[in-house]
């Protein structure tokens, strides 16, 4: 049957010409990001918590078992990539690591302006070193140190870009909102590959390395909950930003719906302090919205690396993310 929507889906893993001459597809064509498979998807998740259940006020949330630390360790250096999914964890960190040495060569050989191989990895391990934080330009580009010194400001940005744009980098925007107060917002974004396997192959991290630093594996775990986060919100009419004020006090996710309701997550890898401290993050936010907007919001979540999820008696959820499906 013909001349019903929806009947075709055209796939493709490079990013299209910006050739001007081709029709912009207004009013045929709707475009889509293709991202890393969840861990529901993967199967390494129970499914007990359905993210769209967050978005209703008064629901209570429960689970127990899933990944525990160790096992969110081997996910996040393999990843969400459905080539990848019968390969051991060794095999399926010598792929990624190969992609991102062959970045620069071949998924970014078609630009005008190609990147130099060298200056491209080294920005890409400045990234993986800052992902989850909101380091600026000028930090990026002095981290990124080759034989002939630093990269520069409008190198950064460039070489940023074109990240982007072959869906390797992907920002996670400020949350824009009117304060009552004189507090100002941060407008920074956070850095964030789509896949935080990218992260861990730039910088040669293997599970048992995160396991020995659980400081950076706290930072690339909360990456590895944007990503599934955003492929939540992709199907609930959301999309993903993070929150940060000139006080300091940090929100790791806040989605919201195109209609305004709003949820907002900490991410913690583990530990009952780290959610007390995430719920006291929660009323210092609830403190500087005003009413218009505190009437939008749905839930508050901490999301962990533990094995249990529960709604707390103040109505906050803590939920582990290997519980979590659509």
């Amino acid at each position: 049957m013909r001349g019903l929507p929806g009947q075709f889906i055209l796939t493709g893993s490079a990013a299209p010409s910006e050739d001007k001459t081709r029709h912009t597809g207004a009013g045929r064509m709707a475009r889509l990001t293709l991202r890393p498979m969840t861990l529901f998807e993967q199967g390494r998740a129970t499914g007990q918590v359905r993210f769209a259940d967050l978005f209703t006020k008064g629901a209570a949330v429960g689970g127990t078992g899933g990944p525990d630390v160790p096992e969110y360790a081997g996910l996040i250096v393999k990843g969400g990539w459905p080539a990848l999914r019968r390969l051991d964890n060794g095999a399926a960190m010598d792929a990624l690591a190969d992609y991102v040495d062959n970045i620069a060569d071949v998924d970014l050989r078609s630009l005008d302006s190609r990147p130099e191989p060298v200056r491209m990895a080294s920005l890409l391990k400045a990234l993986a070193r800052n992902i989850s934080t909101e380091a600026s330009l000028e930090k990026l580009a002095a981290e990124a140190e080759i034989p002939s010194g630093s990269l520069s400001r409008p190198t950064v940005r460039k070489y940023l870009d074109q990240l982007a744009r072959i869906f390797v980098l992907e920002e996670l925007p400020a949350w824009k909102t009117h304060l009552r107060s004189s507090i100002l917002m941060r407008v920074k974004p956070k850095w964030h590959f789509v896949d935080p396997s990218l992260a861990t192959a730039a910088l040669g991290a293997s599970p048992d390395g995160l396991l020995g630093d659980l400081n950076a594996m706290g930072l690339l775990f909360e990456s590895l909950a944007v990503r599934d986060l955003r492929v939540f919100a992709d199907g609930a009419d959301a999309n993903v930003f993070h929150y940060r004020d000139s006080t300091g006090l940090e929100i790791d996710a806040i989605i919201e719906r195109r209609g305004g309701a709003w949820i907002g997550v900490e991410v913690k890898l583990g530990g009952e302090r780290a959610i007390q401290e995430a719920v006291a993050g929660f009323g210092k936010l609830r403190s500087r919205l005003p009413k218009a907007k505190l009437d939008q919001l749905a839930s508050l979540a901490v999301i962990t690396g533990g094995q249990a999820s529960y709604t707390r008696p103040d109505g906050i959820h803590v939920i582990s993310l290997g519980h979590l499906r659509p």
